[in-house]
C-alpha cells in the first residue's frame, strides 16, 4: 500500500472506508449535513484535479467527497485475488459501493474521463442514487461492441496511447516510465494549460500505487474487447452494452482545447440524455477541465442544485 499523500489543504481531510472490493481513500470537506457531491477524477490524474473545485462547493454548503479511484494513491484492493480490472463496469460498481458505504442514498455525481464514466454508469443504471450529473465529454459509457470500428484518421491519432497499451511494449513502457508518459499525456490533452512541475509531481505520486499499471492496462485492453472482464461485474457490463439512457438532470461539458475529444465530438450524444440536459463548451480548457477551469466545473455542479439558474428544456 502506498503512503498517505501530502494533500492540498483545500481538499479537506483524508479518510478511508471499506466499499465493495476496495479500501477507498477519499478526501472530505464541507458540512457533514450538506448536500453530498462526489467528484471523480480520471486517468492519469488524481484528487488534486478538484483542489480548487472542492472549496468552492464546500463554501456553498456541499458535503464534498473526492475519492482516489482503484489503482490510484492510497486506495487498495481488500483481497489479493480480486482481478485488477479497469473496465467501466468495475468503475461504476466502485462508485455505487462507495455511496452505500457512506450511507448516501442520493448525491450529485460529477467527473471526467474514468471518473465521469463511473458517474454516467450510476446515473444510467441507478438513477435513484443520482440527484444530478456533471460529465465531461457527455455520454461517457463505452460501446464495446463497436470499438473496432475505425474513426477518422485524425481522431485515431489522438488514441495512440491506447493502442500502445494493447501490447506488452506499452505495459513495459508504462511500468518503467509512468511519470514521464503521464506528463506527456497531460501536455497533449491540455495544450493551453501551463501547469508547473510541482503541480504535476503532486498528482504523479498517486501513480505509485502497486495496482496502477495492471488497472490501466486492463482498462485500455478491455474497452476494445481484447481481454475478458471481471466476472463479478459481468451483469453490469451486459446492461451497459444496451447503451442505457441517462434520465437524471445533467450538465455536460467539453473543453474547447481538449486534446483527446475533438470539439463538437460529443454532439451526437444528445439522444442518450432523456431528462433535463444542457451542454456547454468551456473556453481555455483541455481534458483536465476541473483543474484548468475550476469555476466552470463548480458552477455546473451548483447549477444542478439550483435548477432555477439552469436553462433546462
Amino acid at each position: 500500500m502506498t503512503a498517505a499523500p501530502a494533500l492540498a489543504p483545500s481538499l479537506g481531510s483524508l479518510h478511508r472506508v471499506r466499499a465493495g472490493v476496495l479500501d477507498v481513500a477519499f478526501c472530505e470537506s464541507g458540512p457533514a449535513d450538506g448536500t453530498p457531491v462526489l467528484l471523480m477524477h480520471g486517468f492519469p490524474y488524481d484528487v488534486h484535479a478538484y483542489a480548487e473545485v472542492a472549496p468552492r462547493l464546500a463554501a456553498q454548503g456541499c458535503r464534498v467527497i473526492v475519492p482516489f479511484l482503484r489503482g490510484y494513491g492510497p486506495t487498495s484492493f481488500v483481497d489479493a485475488a480480486t482481478p485488477r480490472s479497469g473496465e467501466q463496469a468495475a468503475l461504476g460498481a466502485d462508485l455505487l459501493a462507495l455511496l452505500d458505504a457512506l450511507a448516501l442514498p442520493r448525491a450529485v455525481l460529477a467527473g471526467y474521463d474514468w471518473g465521469g464514466r463511473a458517474c454516467c454508469i450510476v446515473a444510467a443504471l441507478w438513477p435513484g442514487r443520482c440527484r444530478g450529473l456533471v460529465s465531461l465529454n457527455s455520454y461517457n459509457i463505452q460501446h464495446i461492441a463497436s470499438a473496432m470500428t475505425p474513426a477518422a484518421p485524425e481522431n485515431e491519432l489522438r488514441y495512440w496511447y491506447q493502442y500502445y497499451f494493447h501490447g506488452e511494449r506499452g505495459r513495459a513502457g508504462l511500468q518503467a516510465n509512468r511519470a514521464e508518459l503521464c506528463e506527456l499525456l497531460w501536455r497533449l490533452w491540455s495544450p493551453t494549460w501551463r501547469f508547473d512541475a510541482a503541480t504535476y509531481a503532486r498528482t504523479a505520486a498517486a501513480f505509485d500505487n502497486p495496482d496502477f499499471v495492471d488497472v490501466v492496462i486492463h482498462s485500455y485492453r478491455h474497452r476494445f474487447g481484447l481481454v475478458p472482464g471481471d466476472p463479478a461485474v459481468a451483469g453490469i457490463e451486459a446492461r451497459l452494452a444496451l447503451q442505457p439512457p441517462i434520465t437524471v438532470p445533467a450538465v455536460t461539458l467539453d473543453g474547447a482545447d481538449d486534446g483527446v475529444m475533438p470539439v463538437g465530438g460529443t454532439a451526437a450524444h444528445t439522444h442518450h440524455f432523456t431528462g433535463p440536459h444542457v451542454h456547454r463548451v468551456v473556453p481555455g480548457a483541455g481534458h483536465n477541465l476541473p483543474q484548468e477551469q475550476p469555476e466552470a466545473f463548480a458552477r455546473a455542479v451548483l447549477d444542478l442544485l439550483r435548477p432555477e439558474t439552469l436553462d433546462l428544456p
